[in-house]
């Protein structure tokens, strides 16, 4: 039954599925490597924390008043407005001033603590080395005075200063905490409360300076302005005495409404004299003998008095009309009402000429009546100018009486304030908590450091393992080799660890029980080349890796020997420019073998050895020649190849690396199958390519890959024969090749 990363690897996409055991495979291949960097830094670490000196931080809260309580207001003169937010953000930046760090400084005399004193540490050498190299660009100096350099040096105390005070404003609050911090707790703490206490103190100087400065100012002011006091009233004295004035106001009103009256009255004179004079022109237009018309103007008919007359005309001529009807014309009666009626219009007619007679003495009394006003109002006009200009100089010099009195008054006033001010100044805050000596260190947390350095660096290494393993191009597992090769995988042998002083027979790696799992595995190699080999009678097999002390030779004899437990099989050591074989199976070394019987020197039973304990013939390489290359190109080597394939089942040649020599190029296609030996996780994969594609351009038939020295507790279950070794006790160590 497959396990669930198997189902997950099926349900997605190939670029989707995460491979947990891979990277679990790749922290428990270097767990070792991280556990040691993750020790040795907390270990480091634990020692530079022990030697830091620690550090006390003392707190104490300051309370900025909003509305300070005065004696008197003074505002206008300090100039400070605690309504804005501005203010507190000012009130900060004070506290955090040079002047106060300066004051605090020098109380404590922390110029000769040992916080401030310049202290060589490695990291301050290293730097000042680095600045002295003659390579480096070097910053221009320039000479500095006695003061100059007394002013940098408290610069760099005030610097040292402000890095360990910190002024903190509590949200939505008037309170602000201060705080510094000091290798001594008690210092911390009483330059804590100095600082507040500074602050305090140095707006009580500020504002007591301003009150000195602004009570001088105003003291020189205020005589000029008393001089300036008397000189303007003096001169309105001295012009009210001159143009003898008492109430220039009411005079001043008097003709102004007298002006007025004057004005209205010539108003009406003229509109009346307009009036008399449009009848005037009627009366002309008609004609003053023309009474009939002249009785018709309203303007005359209107009159009183020939209104009486006419009405008298209306009652005569209303009596001659009844008369007329009851008595004749000449009847007494009748002539007496006749009379009576001319007598009533001759009485009309005289009225008519006495009122157009009245209207023209009405017109010239109101032509005189008119000039008479005219004249009057112009000397009205005269006399209210002549007051105006009096009163317009009047003005001005009680104007200036009023102002240089209105000054004098003010200054005189802030005067008397700026001497009570001068003895009552509240202060800008005041502590809620005074700052109290630390017990406990606030830096540094030693053991969240040691733990964080434990943790952090734990975490670079397995990033670093990662970083490692995603950089490593060599072959660790089948899949490597299946995917980046495009090889067919035989096997893979496990490392094996050979104690120091051993006696290294080939055998041991074979035979003896206690490393079942390396023969095992090399059993397995041999099932997996023989099952690949069914259809194809592969007989002659080459053994060949990219570069020396791959395995190769060991591969070549131990496949010999697992072949040699079922079929005849015989070990040719082709390599003639470093043999092993006769070492490692302690054969003597003169004995003859592939390079006599090349060149003819003995005989074919003479140069093979047959190994008693596996069973199978060797071919050592015999005397080693000047010229191997020409000897395994030569004819004779093939016909030796031919033989040899007739009288045995198997035969294998252990020939030298490909990327060495070319010897095994020119064996290659004189054997039936090559098998291509590949040291894991330390032969690069661009070299065992090239090598493989040598093979491929020389004809050779490459049977598959063996991959040797594996790590077998490296190995996660999904990987090759990882079930199968993990039941074996196994050992580790090095590989047993390193001199094949």
């Amino acid at each position: 039954m497959r396990n669930m990363t198997d189902m997950m690897k099926d349900t997605l996409p190939a670029e989707e599925v995460i491979d947990l055991r891979q990277y679990i495979k790749v922290i428990n291949q270097y767990k070792i490597q991280i556990l040691l960097l993750a020790l040795v830094v907390t270990a480091f670490a634990a020692v530079v924390v022990m030697n830091i000196t620690p550090t006390y931080r003392a707190t104490s809260t300051l309370l900025i008043e909003a509305e300070q309580a005065k004696a008197v207001s003074f505002d206008d003169i300090v100039g400070l407005d605690s309504n804005r937010k501005e203010y507190y953000l000012t009130q900060f930046e004070i506290l955090k001033s040079r002047g106060i760090a300066k004051s605090v400084i020098e109380e404590f005399n922390l110029k000769e603590h040992a916080d401030y004193l310049p202290q060589d540490s490695i990291l301050s050498g290293l730097k000042n080395s680095l600045k002295a190299l003659p390579f480096l660009p070097q910053k221009k100096k320039f000479p500095l005075s006695a003061e100059e350099q007394e002013a940098a040096e408290l610069q760099s105390l005030i610097d040292a200063f402000s890095e360990r005070l910190s002024v903190t404003p509590k949200r939505k609050t008037q309170l602000v905490n201060i705080s510094f911090e000091s290798s001594d707790p008690g210092l911390a703490a009483q330059v804590s409360n100095a600082v507040g206490e500074a602050y305090i103190n140095q707006d009580l100087n500020v504002k007591s300076a301003m009150s000195e400065k602004a009570s001088g100012w105003l003291t020189s002011r205020l005589s000029d302005l008393e001089l300036a006091l008397e000189v303007s009233e003096t001169k309105l004295q001295e012009y009210r005495e001159k143009e003898n004035l008492v109430d220039i106001k009411g005079v001043v009103g008097l003709i102004s409404a007298e002006m007025e009256q004057t004005s209205e009255q010539l108003v009406v004179a003229r509109n009346d004299l307009n009036k008399l004079q449009s009848v005037v022109r009627v009366i002309d237009e008609y004609g003053r003998n023309n009474m009939e018309m002249l009785a018709s103007i309203p303007e005359i008919t209107s009159h009183s008095v020939i209104q009486d007359v006419r009405q008298t005309l209306i009652a005569a001529e209303l009596k001659v009309s009844e008369l007329r009807d009851v008595y004749g014309p000449k009847h007494p009666k009748m002539v007496s009402a006749r009379a009576e009626l001319k007598t009533v219009e001759r009485s009309l007619t005289a009225r008519i000429s006495n009122l157009i007679k009245g209207i023209d003495k009405e017109v010239s009394t109101g032509k005189k009546n008119i000039v008479a006003l005219e004249r009057a109002l112009k000397g009205i006009r005269a006399d209210y100018q002549k007051l105006t200009r009096k009163e317009n100089q009047y003005r001005q010099l009680s104007r200036e009486v009023e102002t240089n009195r209105h000054l004098y008054d003010t200054f005189l006033s802030r005067s008397k304030e700026t001497e009570v001010t001068s003895d009552f100044n509240s202060v800008v805050a005041r502590f809620t908590d005074k700052a109290f000596r630390p017990d406990a260190p606030v830096k540094p947390k030693k053991t969240l450091i040691v733990l964080l350095a434990f943790v952090v660096t734990l975490g670079l290494g397995v990033v670093a393992a990662f970083v490692v393993d995603a950089l490593n191009d060599t072959l660790r597992s089948s899949s490597d080799v299946e995917d980046k090769l495009a090889q067919r995988m035989l096997g893979l042998l496990p490392q094996v660890d050979v104690k120091k002083n051993q006696d290294l027979s080939a055998h041991y790696f074979f035979e003896d029980s206690e490393r079942n799992k390396f023969s095992e595995a090399m059993r397995t190699v041999r099932t997996s080349f023989v099952l690949t080999q069914l259809d194809k009678d592969s007989k002659v097999i080459e053994v060949t890796s990219s570069v020396p002390s791959e395995g190769k030779s060991t591969t070549a004899l131990n496949l010999a020997f697992s072949l040699g437990q079922i079929k005849k099989t015989i070990l040719i050591d082709a390599d003639m420019r470093k043999p092993s074989i006769c070492k490692r199976l302690e054969i003597p070394s003169y004995h003859p073998g592939l390079a006599n019987l090349i060149a003819g020197t003995d005989k074919f039973n003479d140069c093979i050895y047959t190994d008693e304990l596996s069973g199978i013939s060797i071919m050592p390489c015999g005397q080693v020649p000047t010229n191997p290359l020409e000897l395994l190109s030569s004819k004779r080597f093939a016909k030796i190849l031919h033989v040899l394939k007739q009288n045995y089942d198997y035969v294998i040649v252990d020939t030298p690396p490909v990327s060495a020599v070319s010897d095994s190029l020119i064996i290659a296609p004189q054997t039936d199958a090559v098998i291509y030996v590949v040291k894991s996780d330390e032969t690069r994969i661009g070299v065992v390519q090239s090598g493989i594609a040598r093979l491929l351009a020389a004809n050779a038939k490459v049977a598959g890959v063996v991959l040797n020295k594996v790590d077998t507790k490296l190995m996660m279950s999904g990987d090759y024969h990882y079930g199968y070794y993990g039941s074996d006790d196994g050992v580790e160590g090095v590989a047993t090749e390193g001199r094949a």
